[in-house]
């Protein structure tokens, strides 16, 4: 699908950010990136500033993650009564390792350069951090098995979540798997760990 002038600006420039810093950018060189006539001003037909940019960068994948997370919960109930609980868990977190993964551009702007942006830590935090440990709640009280059970689900989902977002960032910043793993591995190991923060599941009526 062909993308807008304004798409464009918007993909490039948090590429860019995400290879070489907000601070080292400039607009000639997202306009370039863009298409447009590097410091012919076009850039600025579609946006006020360069930081505008970023948070219109920020927004939209705030935005994108609300409907994933929509889209992945409905698949995933779609699954209830075809798949065991484990290869339902296994579903889910290979759903989380990929998204973590979409997200790469932005997980090496945030830790670079958001601190200078408050704002902006706030909508990565709840537009794109907190619907998925909030998914995780929400999935689990909506199986057969835990329906009428009684946990810290938010502490489960913050173990669990936050393993996900950990294997990610690990070889983001580091370059190498965490502990060599795999991700079949760490699949694996991530179905044993949360089996193991559950009650026996009830049988399902």
């Amino acid at each position: 699908m062909t993308r807008s002038t304004r798409e464009r600006i918007v993909d490039e420039a948090l590429r860019l950010f995400a290879e070489r810093g907000y601070a080292a950018t400039s607009v000639a060189e997202i306009e370039a990136a863009s298409g447009l006539s590097p410091g012919a001003g076009g850039l600025y037909r579609h946006f006020k500033s360069k930081y505008e940019v970023l948070a219109a960068a920020i927004n939209q994948h705030a935005a994108r993650t609300r409907s994933q997370v929509a889209e992945s919960l409905a698949e995933l109930s779609a699954m209830e009564s075809s798949a065991d609980l484990e290869e339902r868990l296994a579903h889910m977190c290979r759903a989380g390792l990929a998204k973590v993964r979409e997200e790469s551009e932005l997980t090496r702007v945030f830790f670079r350069d958001l601190s200078q942006f408050p704002e902006l830590v706030a909508v990565v935090r709840q537009g794109l951090l907190q619907p998925m440990f909030d998914a995780i709640v929400t999935w689990f009280r909506a199986q057969p098995e835990y329906q009428d059970v009684e946990l810290d689900w938010a502490g489960i989902a913050a173990v669990l979540g936050g393993s996900v977002v950990h294997y990610r960032l690990f070889q983001e910043t580091v370059g190498e798997l965490p502990g060599h793993a795999e991700k079949d591995q760490f699949v694996t190991a991530w179905v044993r760990l949360a089996v193991g923060l559950l009650p026996a599941p009830a049988p399902v009526r």
